[in-house]
């Protein structure tokens, strides 16, 4: 039997990253995840992207991964926010001291740094491809029955399988839950004009369409990220659509600011939805990511929640094992939740009522949205609390988030 201090169960962007900073700070930890990783990582592109907040970006680097994304990521200068394509707009526009309000990175890149971090890192032990068939958590500890019967033990349990994790199911926690009844459409796309490090979040009544920034392609084509939101019903029209016609109806939403574009990617698309889960504790368990909470890409805030969630919980392991606390203390997890549990609620609810303000339609509701995005430009204070927000700069910051080690 294997023994390690903590077992994490999902090895995604968050999994992974948990596992990484834990086995930095001298907890040995073991990830499981049924994923073939070569598979995983030998994937061309499929225009999935994510936007790493400032402080987020700042626990990469901590934790080593940041100097293998070096050169692959583009700094997000500005947030562009519009209602329609109305010239009233709210920009969040750091200060050259302050730095970029984060990064954008192609998925791919991402999982292949995580990777290659985590295969290096000492105290970190990999188990990919492997499927948990059983799993017995008690006051002694934890233990996870393989699917080619080999046994691991410990002291932690760690769900971090997304948003159907088995595990919480396994747990009995109660998750609030419902759907937007509308899909994101995910692509990537070359365009014309270059996009200046902006990026783009243009509501319409329709879903709100983002144009997020890449860093320029091989043969120095600009490129943006799209996340195209639609009804669900017209959802497969859309993916069907020829890709001429495609294009030329993002650049309509797009109202030609980056001029002509051409599509890079093969188009996706997934269903909306928000879930919170009522605890992310149980006896020697712990919930990060997806699989405590998942909300509305409106705000680019998914895996930086998630990311939130893996310095809490480290910095609460690494303080704790220092006492001479065992990780699976009952004392360590409810520092964990009351850390984590109000913060995490309050970005999924804003991010919730974002979503609903804006898909009201009508002109007195487009008028009163434009003249609330006029007045948060001109309030410096309300529009640095946003900023902060879109940093993930907001609450008690774990040190990890500061860039610190712990």
């Amino acid at each position: 039997m294997d023994r390690h201090d903590v077992i994490i169960l999902g090895g995604g962007l968050v999994g992974l990253t948990l596992g990484i900073a834990l086995a930095r700070h001298h907890i040995s930890t073991v990830v499981i995840d049924p994923a073939d990783p070569d598979k995983m990582l030998a994937a061309g592109f499929d225009g999935r992207a994510s936007a790493v907040a400032s402080a987020p970006w700042r626990m990469l680097e901590a934790i080593g991964v940041g100097e293998r994304l070096a050169g692959k990521g583009c700094p997000i200068a500005t947030i562009r926010v519009q209602d329609g394509l109305s010239p009233e707009s709210l920009m969040f526009e750091p200060s050259a001291e302050d730095g970029a309000l984060g990064h954008m990175f192609e998925n791919r890149d991402l999982r292949r740094a995580l990777d290659e971090t985590a295969r290096a890192a000492e105290g970190l032990t990999l188990l990919r491809p492997a499927r948990p068939v059983d799993v017995e958590r008690d006051l002694d500890g934890v233990r996870v029955t393989l699917d080619d019967g080999r046994t691991v033990a410990g002291s932690l349990l760690i769900g971090a399988e997304g948003r159907q994790s088995p595990t919480r199911e396994a747990a009995g926690i109660t998750v609030a839950r419902w759907s937007y009844d509308h899909v994101a459409m995910i692509a990537s796309i070359a365009h014309e004009k270059p996009h200046g490090g902006v990026a783009y979040e243009i509501f319409y009544p329709t879903g709100p369409f983002a144009i997020l920034p890449l860093i320029d392609g091989a043969e120095g084509e600009h490129r943006s990220a799209l996340v195209w939101t639609v009804d669900k019903k017209h959802g497969p029209a859309m993916l069907a659509l020829p890709d001429r016609a495609y294009q030329a109806e993002a650049e309509k939403r797009m109202g030609g600011m980056l001029g002509a574009v051409r599509l890079l990617s093969p188009r996706s698309s997934y269903p909306l939805g928000f879930h919170h889960a009522a605890r992310i504790t149980d006896t020697r368990l712990a919930l990060v990511g997806d699989a405590a909470h998942g909300i509305h890409p409106i705000a680019g805030q998914g895996v930086n929640l998630g990311y939130r969630d893996v310095a809490a919980l480290t910095e609460v392991l690494v303080e704790g094992m220092r006492l001479g606390l065992d990780p699976g203390d009952a004392q360590l997890l409810a520092r964990y939740q009351r850390w984590r549990s109000l913060d995490s609620f309050m970005v999924a609810a804003s991010t919730d009522g974002l979503t609903r303000l804006f898909g009201i339609p009508g002109r007195p509701a487009r008028a009163i949205r434009r003249f609330g995005l006029g007045a948060v430009q001109r309030l410096g204070p309300l529009k640095g609390r946003f900023m902060a927000e879109a940093r993930g700069e907001t609450g008690k910051l774990p040190r990890l988030l500061q860039g610190q080690a712990i």
